[in-house]
C-alpha cells in the first residue's frame, strides 16, 4: 500500500537532523508494510487527484489553517476534491485543516498551549480500534477545532480538547489532534526548544514531567494502520 504523505511542515531546524522530518516520522509510525511518497505541500506540491495514491496522510505544521498562504487554500481544495477517493488521515494541523475543509471551524484557542502527554477518552468506538480504553499521546498545539464538520463523529475527547479525534465514515477519513508519530525523545526535545520563549519554565517542567508516564502511540499507530487498510 502506497501512502501519499502531504507534508505541511517540519521540526525546528536544530531537531530535524536528529529526528528527521514529519514525513520520516510518519513512515516510522506506519512501519515497513507501507511505502510512502511525500509531497512538499508548502512548496506547492500536490497530487493530481485523490486516486494518485492508495491513501493520504496530512502532517502537522507550525502554520494555522486560517493563515492566508496560498498553499493552505490549495490543500483545502484538494482535501475536498479527494474526499472519499481513498482513506485519509490528518494529524494535528492535518486534523484542523480537514475539519476546515469539510465545514468545521478552527481557532487559536484561548486555552493556550497543549504540550506533553494528554489523555483522551474514547467517545465513539470505531471498528478499527482495539478497545475503548483511554489513550495518552503527545501533543503540541495552540489551535483547536471548535465546530464539528457535518457528518463527523467525535471518536475521542478530553476536557482540554473536546473535538480531539474525528471520524468521517462517509468520507473514509479520520483525524486526530495528538501526535502518535512523536516519540518521547522528540516531544521532550521540542518542549526544551520552546522553553522560555513560547512556553514558560513552569509549564515546560510540567509537560516534561508528564512524559515519564506510559504513552499509547504504538497502540494508536495500530489503529491508523487498520483504518488505512480497511476504510
Amino acid at each position: 500500500m502506497n501512502i501519499g504523505i502531504l507534508e505541511t511542515g517540519g521540526p525546528p531546524d536544530d531537531l530535524a537532523g536528529r529526528f528527521g522530518g514529519y514525513g520520516d516520522m510518519m513512515r516510522r509510525m506506519l512501519g515497513p508494510s507501507f511505502s510512502a511518497t511525500t509531497y512538499n505541500v508548502r512548496a506547492g506540491e500536490l497530487p493530481a487527484d485523490g486516486k494518485e495514491r492508495d491513501a493520504w496522510l496530512v502532517t502537522g505544521s507550525a502554520a494555522g489553517v486560517y493563515d492566508s498562504d496560498p498553499w493552505i487554500a490549495d490543500l483545502k481544495t484538494f482535501l475536498r476534491d479527494a474526499s472519499g477517493a481513498a482513506p485519509m488521515v490528518g494529524i494535528c494541523f492535518g486534523h484542523q485543516i480537514m475539519a476546515e475543509a469539510f465545514g468545521g471551524e478552527v481557532i487559536k484557542s484561548p486555552k493556550g498551549w497543549g504540550v506533553g502527554l494528554h489523555t483522551y477518552a474514547v467517545q465513539d468506538a470505531q471498528p478499527w480500534m482495539d478497545d475503548a480504553a483511554p489513550i495518552r499521546l503527545s501533543v503540541s498545539h495552540q489551535d483547536q477545532v471548535i465546530a464539528l464538520p457535518p457528518g463527523a463523529r467525535v471518536a475521542a475527547a478530553s476536557d482540554f480538547t473536546p473535538l480531539a479525534m474525528l471520524a468521517y465514515r462517509e468520507r473514509r477519513a479520520l483525524s486526530l489532534q495528538a501526535h502518535p508519530e512523536f516519540e518521547a525523545a522528540y516531544t521532550r526535545a521540542l518542549i526544551e526548544s520552546r522553553r522560555g520563549s513560547r512556553i514558560d519554565e513552569a509549564f515546560a517542567d510540567q509537560a516534561i514531567a508528564s512524559l515519564e508516564g506510559e504513552d499509547d502511540r504504538l497502540r494508536v499507530a495500530g489503529w491508523l494502520r487498520r483504518f488505512l487498510t480497511t476504510a
